[in-house]
């Protein structure tokens, strides 16, 4: 799984041709680890159709606060520059499966 920057996430996400589920994470954060090996899983089953790319919070402060993410692990999916669906909260595969069923 890609991680996009301040930086970079206009190009990466905002520019993609695809959705792009964008995991927003810290390091200390266990629920974060939880559903990164979910996300890893649905990226090698789906990465045809959505790109999924992770963002480090204490790393990359500014797209968080634009964003008004308050809590991770916060998983939005951004198509045409635009957010279209909000998870928060670490998930099973099967409900994550469920939750972004319209991009896959």
């Amino acid at each position: 799984m890609k991680a996009v920057t301040d930086k970079d996430f206009k190009s990466e996400v905002l520019e993609n041709d695809k959705p792009v589920l964008v995991d927003f994470w810290a390091e200390w954060c266990g629920p974060c680890r939880m559903v990164a090996p979910i996300l890893e899983e649905i990226a090698a089953e789906h990465g045809d159709k959505i790109s999924i790319v992770k963002l480090n919070i204490d790393e990359n402060p500014n797209v968080p606060r634009d964003y008004g993410i308050m809590q991770i692990p916060t998983m939005n999916v951004y198509r045409n520059g635009e957010v279209v669906k909000q998870i928060m909260g670490a998930k099973p595969k099967a409900v994550m499966l469920r939750e972004l069923s319209e991009f896959l």
